[in-house]
């Protein structure tokens, strides 16, 4: 995201040096330190609410799927690994179930419902 070399570093400290002086440094670190972890105590604890107000159901729930990138990789891409091996499911298993192909036991009659036909 940003490209931040060692040069561009002690720029940025000569900078503030120059900018707030050797005697303000200090306390705006400071400043700085404390707002971001405000800020991080406050996303943390929006989280926390978000996974409570969603319930159980949502345990498993994590607020990074929901970055675009995070969801076309893993709702998208996840077929298309090239190290995956493609399954190979036969024929003959296709809609089985623990009641045999298809659902129905040998020589049952599929369930007939007169008010959806």
């Amino acid at each position: 995201m940003f490209d931040l070399s060692i040069t561009k570093l002690l720029v940025l400290a000569v900078l503030a040096i120059v900018i707030f002086g050797p005697d303000q440094l200090p306390k705006i670190a400071a400043q700085a330190g404390r707002a971001l972890r405000d800020l991080r105590r406050l996303a943390e604890g929006a989280r926390n609410d978000l996974r409570e107000g969603l319930g159980p159901e949502f345990a498993d729930f994590d607020v990074t799927d929901l970055h675009p990138k995070n969801f076309v990789r893993k709702h998208l891409m996840d077929g298309f690994d090239d190290d995956a091996e493609p399954q190979d499911i036969p024929p003959a298993h296709i809609g089985a179930s623990a009641d045999g192909p298809g659902g129905l036991a040998p020589g049952e009659a599929p369930p007939y419902d007169s008010e959806a036909t």
